[in-house]
């Protein structure tokens, strides 16, 4: 992993995409997408606290479930993501969102 000067160096020179191992436990990630944002508040295990879109319209927020990655809409799924821009987000439950088209982290760290 590349060193930058801060934690938001590094996020922002690759709000692109965001690696599961680049995130710490409490850091939240909004992923904005065609069709709605999701809070995925990263918990323990592999874990995550997500609200937002489908998690929402069926009063399932915050669902605890896992990340099973990225993927270009087709059976390949890259496992070590959290969020790509251009792709879709597959929940543990089986939700897939719709295209992503922005990807904000916070860390837990520089929360008020």
């Amino acid at each position: 992993m590349k060193v930058y000067e801060s934690d938001l160096d590094y996020l922002e020179k690759n709000s692109n995409k965001i690696a599961k191992s680049d995130l710490a436990v409490n850091d939240l990630v909004l992923v904005h997408t065609q069709q709605s944002v999701y809070s995925i508040r990263v918990l323990e295990n592999d874990y995550y606290a997500v609200s937002g879109g489908w998690f929402d319209r069926t009063d399932m927020s915050p669902m605890k479930t896992t990340i099973v990655g990225c993927t270009w809409g087709g059976s390949a799924i890259a496992t070590d993501l959290v969020a790509a821009c251009g792709q879709y987000v597959e929940f543990g439950n089986r939700v897939r969102t719709s295209k992503v088209r922005k990807i904000c982290v916070i860390p837990s760290g520089r929360k008020n």
